[in-house]
C-alpha cells in the first residue's frame, strides 16, 4: 500500500518516485488492444509475453517545472539549430548524403534527458527515435494513479501544441513530411525500413504503424532495405511503388551498400525518406553536444544570452574526443560518460569508472565524445517482493520543434536496455508544485 497523502506533498515527485507501489498498468485493456479479430500478427504474445521489459507497470513522477524546464532546452535548441552558422559548421563535417537537401523535416527526434539533483540535463538527441507508437498504446491502458497523485491519468500531459491523441498526431506528422515533397499528390504507399525488420526487438512497433498506416487506406509494408528496387525513377518492393519510407535504420548517412537502392532514390528526390541523412547530422551526431555547450561559438553565429544561458544550464557538458588529450581524459575518466559520434541506443558508450585501459586506447582512436557524467534520478518500485531502484531518464518525441508525446524509460546498467526485470516504457505523471 502507498503511504498515507499527509506523510509528503504530492509537489515532491522525487518522493513519489521512492515511495509510491502503485500499478498503473491495466492488463485487461492492455489485451484489449492487442488481441482483436482482424489482426493477424499476436501482438499480445510478441509484447507481453516475448518482450515483457519492454513496458513498465508503474508510472514516473515529474514536477511541472521539470517539464517547462526541459521544453524550454528544447526550443532553445531548435533555435540554435535553425540558424545559418549553426548549419555551416555542422554540415561542413557531415556525409556527403547530408548534403542533399530535402523538404521533409524528420520525424520522431528523441530528447533524451537525465534529472539531475539541479534540473534536467539533455544527454543526447537521436533522429529516429523509437517507442512512441508503443507508448501511445501504453497510455490508453493506464489506470488512474491513487489520491496521493491527483488520480491522474499516467501519459496523458498536457501539451501545447499536442491536444489530438497521439496516433492521430503521428499521422498528419507523415501527412505533413509527404505535403511538404509532393504537395497535394496523394500518399497510397509507405514503407517501413529496417535491417531485418523480423528480426528486430522493436518489430511489434513496425506492426503498429503498418496497421496505423492501413487504417487511412494507405498501403504499407515492412522491409529489408535489400527487397528495395530503384528503377524507372521509382522506388519498388517487386511490383509496388513506394512513395514514403519511414526509415528505422542506423545506417544514419546510408553509406553501406546493401542501401544503395533507398539512398539512390532518395538522393535523386524519387522517393520521400524520414528521417534523413541531414536531419541525423543536424540533430542527432553527439559531436554537436559539444558545440550546445561552446558558449564562444554559440554568440558568434548570434545566439542570443538567454538561449546560451539555457543551454549552459541544461545541457550535459560534452567534448569531443581527441588524441593529445589521451592523459587527461584518462586521469578525470570517472567523471565522464564516453559515446560514439554516431551511435545509437547505448551501442559502445561506457562510463569512464568502468572502463578498462584496452577500450580506452580503442576510444581515444576512433570518433567518439566525452560527456560528464550526469547521474540518473531513480524510481523505487516492488519487485518479486523485494524493493528495488530503477534508473530513470525522459524522452520526449519531437517533430518541429514541438513535443507530441512524452515517457519515461526504466532500468538498470550503464545504459536504457529494455532487458531489466520491471522496467521499460513507462509513462510520466506530472506533479504540481
Amino acid at each position: 500500500m502507498p503511504p498515507k497523502p499527509e506523510q509528503f506533498p504530492v509537489s515532491n515527485a522525487e518522493l513519489l518516485n521512492s515511495n509510491c507501489r502503485c500499478l498503473s498498468l491495466n492488463r485487461q485493456s492492455l489485451r484489449a488492444e492487442l488481441v482483436k479479430p482482424e489482426l493477424t500478427d499476436d501482438l499480445y504474445r510478441m509484447i507481453v509475453e516475448e518482450r515483457p521489459s519492454l513496458f513498465a507497470e508503474s508510472a514516473v513522477f515529474m514536477s511541472e517545472s521539470s517539464l517547462n524546464e526541459q521544453l524550454d532546452i528544447i526550443a532553445a535548441l531548435e533555435r540554435v539549430i535553425a540558424l545559418p552558422g549553426y548549419r555551416r559548421r555542422v554540415l561542413a563535417e557531415a556525409s556527403e548524403t547530408a548534403q542533399f537537401v530535402p523538404q521533409a523535416s524528420g520525424v520522431f527526434l528523441g530528447y533524451d534527458f537525465h534529472l539531475s539533483t539541479d534540473g534536467p540535463k539533455l544527454i543526447e538527441i537521436n533522429s529516429n527515435a523509437g517507442g512512441a507508437l508503443i507508448n501511445a498504446l501504453l497510455i490508453r491502458s493506464q489506470t488512474p494513479c491513487c489520491e496521493i497523485a491527483g488520480e491522474q491519468q499516467p501519459g496523458r500531459i498536457r501539451l501545447q501544441k499536442a491536444s489530438q491523441p497521439p496516433e492521430q498526431c503521428f499521422m498528419a506528422m507523415f501527412d505533413q513530411e509527404w505535403r511538404s515533397e509532393r504537395g497535394l499528390m496523394p500518399l497510397s504507399s509507405i514503407a517501413i525500413v529496417d535491417d531485418d525488420p523480423q528480426g528486430q526487438y522493436m518489430l511489434p512497433e513496425f506492426i503498429l504503424f503498418k496497421r496505423l498506416f492501413e487504417q487511412q487506406q494507405i498501403t504499407a509494408v515492412i522491409l529489408d532495405p535489400a527487397e528495395l528496387e530503384y528503377r524507372d525513377n521509382a522506388l519498388w518492393s517487386g511490383q509496388q511503388k513506394i512513395d514514403l519510407v519511414y526509415n528505422r535504420l542506423t545506417d544514419f548517412s546510408l553509406e553501406e551498400d546493401r542501401h544503395n537502392s533507398l539512398r539512390d532514390a532518395y538522393l535523386a528526390g524519387d522517393v520521400v525518406l524520414t528521417p534523413h541523412p541531414r536531419n541525423h547530422a543536424l540533430y542527432a551526431d553527439k559531436r554537436n553536444l559539444a558545440l550546445f555547450g561552446d558558449m564562444d561559438f554559440l554568440q558568434a553565429i548570434g545566439v542570443d544570452e538567454k538561449t546560451r544561458q539555457i543551454l549552459r544550464q541544461g545541457v550535459a557538458h560534452t567534448i569531443k574526443v581527441a588524441e593529445q588529450d589521451a592523459e587527461a581524459l584518462w586521469a578525470n575518466r570517472k567523471q565522464l560518460f564516453f559515446k560514439p559520434a554516431k551511435g545509437y541506443g547505448g551501442k559502445a558508450a561506457y562510463r569512464g569508472d568502468k572502463l578498462t585501459k584496452r577500450v580506452f586506447d580503442e576510444i581515444i582512436h576512433a570518433d567518439y565524445v566525452a560527456q560528464s557524467l550526469i547521474l540518473p534520478s531513480h524510481r523505487q518500485l516492488e519487485i518479486a517482493d523485494e524493493t528495488v531502484d530503477l534508473k530513470l531518464d525522459v524522452r520526449h518525441y519531437v517533430y518541429q520543434g514541438q513535443t507530441q508525446l512524452v515517457c519515461a524509460r526504466l532500468y538498470q546498467g550503464q545504459t536504457t536496455n529494455f532487458r531489466t526485470p520491471g522496467g521499460g516504457f513507462a509513462q510520466v505523471v506530472v506533479v504540481s508544485e
